[in-house]
């Protein structure tokens, strides 16, 4: 099923929870790609993982929803984003695992996550990681 409509904008009724919940960009670049995935491979899980990778290079997740990565920051979050043919890489879900500590620790901060002044990065984006499955699951509940 196309997400995008005639004019090209992203139709609400097909896309997931926390993209419905971000930015117009954040939606178009989702559901552009999911369509020009679909055409290539066929609906299904890849041209999910095509347009998540996509929307990986320009926004990253932010409890339950999707925020544009600051300028300069743009490219793959993680692994799996840098893509590749049967690519099965760690993925850090949404998580900008390719971004500073600082970084990390602002978000960290913003969403209140406790001992983060003492985490490693890679203990930021795992602590960042679950705390955004936490409220992906709270705004669908």
């Amino acid at each position: 099923m196309p997400k995008t409509t005639k004019k090209g904008t992203a139709k609400q009724s097909e896309l997931p929870a926390t993209i419905k919940r971000s930015d117009a960009k954040a939606q178009r670049t989702f559901a552009k790609t999911h369509d020009s995935a679909v055409e290539e491979y066929g609906e299904g899980e890849r041209a999910n993982r095509v347009a998540y990778a996509a929307l990986k290079h320009t926004h990253e997740k932010v409890g339950d929803h999707w925020e544009p990565k600051d300028k300069g920051a743009k490219g793959p979050s993680d692994a799996q984003a840098r893509g590749g043919r049967n690519t099965s890489r760690e993925t850090a879900g949404g998580v900008d695992a390719n971004a500073s500590r600082k970084h990390l620790y602002d978000l960290a901060k913003r969403m209140e996550i406790p001992g983060r002044s003492q985490m490693s990065k890679d203990e930021l984006v795992k602590a960042l990681q679950k705390a955004n499955d936490r409220a992906t699951a709270r705004a669908r509940s």
